[in-house]
């Protein structure tokens, strides 16, 4: 049984009767078997060089985490867009394709908020051969195991709640990237599995957000990716540390 520390924020009022932000804490147990972990477009290479320094070090970590979920029993699903066509008949791809897709009902309207950083630009922090939004990536990271006797891997967000139907899955972790942009808006993302009235999770300490300082609100690469995870906390799901899967 994993017993989660939540954190998300909310509004309060203080005890001079104005609003603010506050964080809070409440514990959920799940049962390995009822928790799904979603890695999201860990790819081999991006356009940015930036992101693909920095996610070359978030693979190892994420291997690690995955490893010790699949290992306690959590579903693992690799979802790199855009790459199915490198996984085509690995036991892994078949795994996901052999499921009869169930009607997938939107149950829960989601707003959107405002983002709290300006990523228009693409988001690149570095100097870049390729122009934003290059399709350069071709797989996922070979720093990440698939292990294709228990895996799956696709990035078809009917399919992969399908497979969370199927399995009773009640709450899903998101760990990769990037944080304003793919960890929340692809088909199997945070934003998606909320509509289909699923609980979800950002490892809060496996993400990494696609910002400029050069863009507003003016801050360093990190404080904006925090600035990212704050927002989800706020607005969309609560956040958990990977320690807590690891049993560290």
């Amino acid at each position: 049984m994993y017993k989660f520390k939540f954190k998300h924020g909310e509004i309060v009022y203080n005890d001079k009767g104005f609003r603010e932000w506050q964080t809070v804490e409440n514990i959920e147990e799940y049962k390995p078997s009822e928790i799904a972990l979603v890695i999201v477009d860990m790819w081999d290479k991006h356009w940015s060089k930036g992101a693909t320094y920095r996610c070359g070090i978030l693979a190892d970590k994420i291997n690690a985490v995955a490893e010790r979920a699949r290992k306690s029993g959590i579903f693992i699903v690799h979802a790199p867009s855009d790459t199915m066509a490198a996984y085509e008949n690995t036991p892994a791809r078949n795994r996901a394709l052999d499921i009869e897709l169930s009607e997938c009902v939107e149950t829960v309207e989601i707003k959107q908020y405002s983002s709290p950083i300006d990523a228009s630009d693409g988001g690149s922090d570095s100097i870049d051969e390729n122009p934003p939004n290059t399709l350069v990536w071709k797989k996922q990271t070979d720093k990440i195991i698939i292990d294709h006797t228990r895996d799956i891997i696709s990035d078809e967000g009917k399919r992969i709640y399908s497979h969370f139907k199927k399995r009773g899955i009640k709450l899903v972790l998101y760990a990769g990237v990037h944080t304003n942009m793919c960890i929340l808006g692809r088909s199997f993302a945070i934003m998606q599995m909320l509509r289909y009235g699923l609980k979800t999770a950002l490892i809060r300490d496996l993400t990494d957000a696609m910002y400029n300082p050069e863009k507003p609100p003016y801050v360093g690469h990190d404080e904006g990716t925090q600035l990212v995870i704050g927002y989800i906390e706020k607005f969309y799901c609560p956040t958990i540390d990977s320690s807590q899967i690891l049993g560290k």
